[in-house]
Order: C-alpha cells, then structure tokens, then sequence
C-alpha cells in the first residue's frame, strides 16, 4: 500500500526537472513534503492564489528588491503551506539571493535553484498527470477496500477474519483490545506476536483514546474507536511498521482501520458469543495444540490477555459436556466464579461439548480447592459432565503436556462413572485396568486380544447354551481361589471344577498358571468394557 502523492524528492527525480540541474539550497529535510499541485507565478504575492503542498516555480522576476520584502514573500509561502519554492537562475538571477537563502533557511521553506532552463509549462503536465494518477489509483484502491469489508459483512465474517483482512491490506500489524486494554485479536504484519504484544498493556495506556481515528502516543499507533450498541467497547490499534522512517499512515490506511471499525460493529452484532470468550478459545486451543509460533509469542498473547506468564503455575482442566451439549451459559458463569475468586485464568471451547480452564495459580493457591470448587459449579449446571484434570505446571509451554494428561483422563472415564469420595473431578492415578481399556476400546488390537483369548468359550456358550464365561468371571475375580469363585457363582466344589477343567481344554490354557491367568483377567476385562460401550 503507497497511499502519498509524490513528494518533493520525486518531483526533483523527473527527467523535466532533472534536465534544468536542480541544487536543493535550503530546507533538505523538507524534501518528503508531498506535493498535491503545481503553481507557476510571477506575482509578488502568489500566497492568495495557493491552498497548500504546492511547488512554487518561479523565474525569479516579481521577488522584491528588499530584503524585508523577500521574507514577508517567504513567510506567505510558508504559512500557506507551500511544498517548496523553485527558482530558475537564468534570467534575473544566476544564483540564488542571499535574501532569500536567508529567509527560506529561517522558515525551513526548501529552495531549489535550477541552473539551466526548463519549460514550467512541460513540468506542470508531467506532474500533474502524475498526481491525477496517483490520485486516481488511491481511489481505486479505496473503492477495492469498501468492497473487501462490504464481502465480508455479508458472508458473516468473524472478527478475526475481519483483522486478519486489514492486516492483509495494510501491510501493517492490526490488534484489536477492550477497554481494558486486554489483547483479543492480533494480526502482526512484519513482526512476530511476541514484538508486537510485548508489555502491551503498558503500551496501550501510554497511547490515549480518541473518540476519532487518529495517530497518538509514543509509537505513533494509528487508532479507531470500536462501537456496539451506541457506545465504545474496545479499539483498534495500527502499528507502525518496525523499519518506518517517513509517514507511518496515509489516507488509505485510515480508510482500512475506519471500515475494519465499522465491519466489527456488524460482526459483533451477528456473533452473539463475547469477543474475550473467543480471543481465550482461539489462546487455548493454541496452547493446549501447540500451534504458536514460539513459546515467545504465546507468552505474549496470553500476557496481553491477562494471563500472567511468570511466577504463577497452570492447571489443565477439561469438561467433557457429552453430545449436544451447549457450554456457553457454563462458560460465562466460570468466567463470573473465577473473576469473584481473584484468579486469572483462560477459558473457552476446545472442541464441541467440550471446555477447557487454564488458571494461573500463585504459589500460595493450592490447586485443589480451585479444581474442586470449578468442577462442582460445572456438575452444578450440567450434572453429567465429566471433569479431568492434568499436573500442575510451572511454565507457559508446558500446558500442552497438561492438556494432554487431562484428555487422557477423560478418555479413560465412562459416563456414568462414580467419582471418587472426596472430590468431583477426575486425575491420572485415578485411570486403572479398566479405565484404561475403555479408552483404547476403538484400538482394533485390543479387539483382536479379546476375541483371539476368548473367542472359543464364547463360541461354546452360545452353541451349546452353557455359561461358561461367567464362571470363568468368577473365578479370575476370585484371584484363582475355587471355592470362594463356588460360592460367587452358586456351584458345588466339583461343578466348578469341573467347568474350570473344561474351560482350560477349550482355551488350551493352564489356569494354575499365574500369567495365564493375567491374560484372560486383561481380556475379559477388556471384554466388559467393549459390551458395556
């Protein structure tokens, strides 16, 4: 995006100019100036004629002879605004006045002399041309913009489509913040998310609101205003550039950042879901997937978010909400326990029907008691939820790995199963044989284990109408003791020794033997599990 006319330099650079052998006098700095018009004159007092960012040309000819008048004819230019003042050494002069030298360098007005002669009329074509063009293409520009965000307010576009596209179109890195100056959307352009959200609260409030789009603060951020209903909840903030050294933002740029405002506006109103709930969705799902870019800039996002990212400890905790569940009314009232608790925390939808909770826990916080007290307010809202929950970690990249133990966790509980008798959520070392064959289930070898181990009993029970497997059920529950697996089953000492005889000739397998008896336990384990799934 180049959204400036040309500037003085530019001008200075066309082969019509460059011919007369153009020495800038005075004013170098001002060369950036951007020229909007070229004025031509020979009056003693052009100033009336002109509106601003015009390159003066002039022979020389109507300067006055004073000194005083020379500068009175200089302050007129530069209060008017004029881009610069050049004159021709051909005709009255063959080098610049000191008079004039001296009150273009007092005013910072850049004076040019050309040395050899140029036709004003060609120049003023050439540049013209040029500054219509120019013109011309930022309107095609703007017209592309207005049609960009008007495609994405029809097709529904979510807040972070809609950043992200005047990232795009900007080339500069766009954030999005409420009110208190919370990160919720950062879409960097040229920089990493970690140079852009660093200390951002900090730098957020250095910047003041404006009730207009504007640059402001000590980095020169160009912001806008982010309306809802008729009053202010947030706003947007470009960045400059990291290697900006001229003009940060243009017109067009303020065009972006206006209609990114105002396409939000009609996202927040088609989007019913709080814009923080999905900036801390979008935090842990990057988290809990590894999907940063580094562990910079996730420490970043989630600074900017509230989260601390030092001296804190993070638990993993996942809600399993089971088909069809709505989370949305739990996720707001956990948001509401955890503000009251004076913990900072993320919370959101991982996956549907299910949430997830990554607090941050100060030394002093067992984690316990914030697990629990989560966990009972989620069985408060939906009684069959089930709640798993990671280790306890030190460091922002280790959440993952927390994440991870948690969906194990859940995983490996059925629905349906009993909690334990002194808390409402489950962890790892609750996961036994059991829990951890209902979680491999769905795993084909497993299946393949179960049928290859008791395929023949089960093929003979259902033949011959015997029931064969229980009394095997009863015997390895019965850690291979007969009589107390007689007495399970309502059979004499010699009805279940005869059974368990047949059982091992139809199984080839010595039931003396502890590690056989330890494969058929796992398999009909596992084979419980598979029926009662």
């Amino acid at each position: 995006m180049n959204p400036h006319p040309p500037s003085v330099a530019d001008i200075l650079a066309l082969p019509v100019l460059a011919a007369g052998q153009p020495q800038v006098v005075t004013g170098p700095a001002g060369l950036d100036r951007p020229v909007r018009w070229v004025h031509i004159t020979e009056l003693t007092d052009p100033a009336s004629f002109l509106k601003g960012g015009e390159l003066v040309l002039t022979t020389g000819m109507p300067l006055p002879d004073d000194a005083a008048g020379v500068r009175r004819y200089v302050d007129e230019l530069t209060d008017v605004g004029a881009a610069a003042l050049v004159i021709e050494l051909v005709r009255r002069y063959h080098r610049p006045p000191d008079a004039l030298v001296q009150a273009c360098r007092a005013r910072g007005l850049p004076l040019v002399a050309l040395a050899r002669d140029v036709n004003f009329l060609e120049v003023t074509q050439v540049v013209h041309a040029l500054i219509l063009g120019s013109q011309a293409d930022a309107m095609r520009r703007t017209q592309r913009i207005h049609e960009a965000f008007t495609g994405l307010t029809l097709r529904g576009a979510g807040p972070e489509d809609v950043v992200r596209a005047a990232a795009e179109m900007s080339g500069r890195t766009v954030v999005l913040e409420n009110l208190v100056h919370q990160a919720l959307i950062c879409e960097p352009s040229g920089s990493t998310v970690e140079e852009a959200l660093g200390d951002w609260e900090q730098r957020s409030r250095a910047t003041e609101p404006g009730d207009h789009t504007g640059a402001s603060g000590p980095e020169g951020w160009l912001t806008a205003p982010v309306s809802y209903q008729g009053e202010q909840w947030g706003r947007l903030a470009m960045l400059r550039a990291p290697a900006d050294s001229g003009p940060a933002f243009g017109p067009e740029h303020i065009t972006v950042l206006e209609r990114t405002a105002m396409a939000l506006t009609v996202a927040r109103l088609i989007h019913s879901t709080p814009w923080e709930h999905t900036a801390h969705r979008t935090a842990l799902r990057e988290l809990a997937e590894q999907r940063h870019h580094s562990p910079e800039d996730a420490r970043a996002r989630c600074a900017a978010l509230g989260l601390p990212t030092e001296g804190v400890a993070y638990l993993a905790i996942l809600l399993d909400l089971g088909p069809g569940a709505e989370g949305g009314e739990l996720e707001t009232r956990l948001h509401g326990e955890l503000r009251s608790a004076g913990i900072p925390a993320l919370v959101g939808e991982l996956a549907p029907g299910r949430l997830g909770i990554l607090p941050a826990l100060r030394p002093d916080r067992p984690w316990r008691p914030v697990a629990e007290r989560l966990s009972g307010t989620a069985l408060g809202l939906v009684p069959g939820a089930i709640v798993g929950v990671g280790s306890e970690v030190t460091d922002l990249a280790d959440t993952a790995r927390s994440f991870r133990e948690a969906a194990r966790v859940i995983e490996a509980t059925p629905p349906g199963q009993p909690l334990p008798p002194d808390r409402s959520f489950h962890e790892l070392p609750d996961i036994d044989l059991r829990r951890l064959l209902y979680a491999l289930r769905e795993d084909t070898r497993v299946q393949d284990y179960t049928e290859r181990r008791l395929g023949r009993l089960i093929d003979h029970d259902t033949k011959h109408g015997t029931d064969l497997l229980t009394t095997l059920g009863h015997y390895l529950d019965a850690a291979g003791n007969k009589t107390t697996a007689a007495r399970r089953g309502g059979l004499s000492r010699e009805t279940m020794y005869q059974r368990l005889r047949t059982i091992e000739r139809l199984l080839e397998s010595d039931l003396e033997s502890g590690e056989r008896r330890t494969e058929l336990h796992v398999a009909l384990t596992a084979l419980r599990v598979l029926r009662a799934g």
